[in-house]
């Protein structure tokens, strides 16, 4: 059963641009590189609702937009995310498949991919991006730069790394899911340096965190040299 909680004596030791609030807007995946400052609304529940004080990230994922009945984030039941975050927030995450949302999705430039895990109703009410550089569709991968953005969902509280060079994802697989685009992928990773506030102060460190979630590669650069291959 999925579980955070929010002891400081379990937590690892503690190691811009202007965000606002503002309603969501509608959903919609985006891909683009570089590092990620959060200052555009979240996709809302239904298109036409509005969520005041939840954020997402230009150039990135917009969170999974929440559906009617229980969150999942995996059909094959096998998702999660385990993280240690301290500093600023302290909260050990310990998410299961079932009551977690994810999204998944290819970016070209440079190659990579961002996924986004977010568990609605939680305390603290918390979105993980992540942004995996160098992934190619179905590869497996070692030493991976990682760009990490955490928000608190209904406040101005986000932190971003704000660049690759302070996380690394140290062992990533891919496993094909049914026969489209879309991939299970897991990794396991740490950070060596904190995410800084990107509005006021404070850090926060996620000294370690793993995950499996998806990713769908279509319309993605792989994919069309693929279907260049394969006419």
């Amino acid at each position: 059963m999925a579980s955070d909680s929010t002891s400081p004596a379990a937590q690892a030791p503690p190691g811009g641009p202007t965000a606002r609030a503002a309603p969501a807007g509608p959903a919609g995946p985006v891909a683009a590189a570089g590092p990620i400052a959060p200052a555009e609304p979240i996709a809302p529940a239904q298109p036409g609702t509005t969520a005041p004080g939840t954020f997402a990230l230009p150039g990135t994922l917009t969170p999974p937009a929440a559906t009617e009945g229980p969150a999942n984030c995996l059909t094959s039941g096998d998702g999660y995310l385990r993280a240690r975050v301290a500093g600023a927030l302290e909260t050990r995450v310990n998410w299961s498949n079932s009551g977690m949302r994810c999204q998944g999705e290819a970016r070209d430039a440079p190659p990579g991919v961002r996924l986004s895990f977010q568990r609605p109703g939680g305390k603290p009410d918390l979105l993980f991006v992540f942004g995996l550089t160098g992934v190619r569709e179905g590869r497996p991968a070692h030493a991976v730069a990682t760009n990490l953005t955490l928000i608190v969902q209904g406040t101005d509280r986000i932190y971003g790394t704000l660049g690759d060079s302070r996380c690394t994802v140290d062992s990533l697989s891919q496993r094909r899911l049914g026969s489209g685009k879309n991939y299970r992928l897991e990794a396991r990773g740490f950070c060596t340096q904190p995410a800084h506030a990107v509005r006021g102060e404070g850090v926060v460190l996620v000294s370690t965190f793993e995950f499996a979630g998806i990713v769908n590669y279509e319309g993605s650069q792989d994919a069309a040299e693929t279907a260049r291959a394969n006419p």
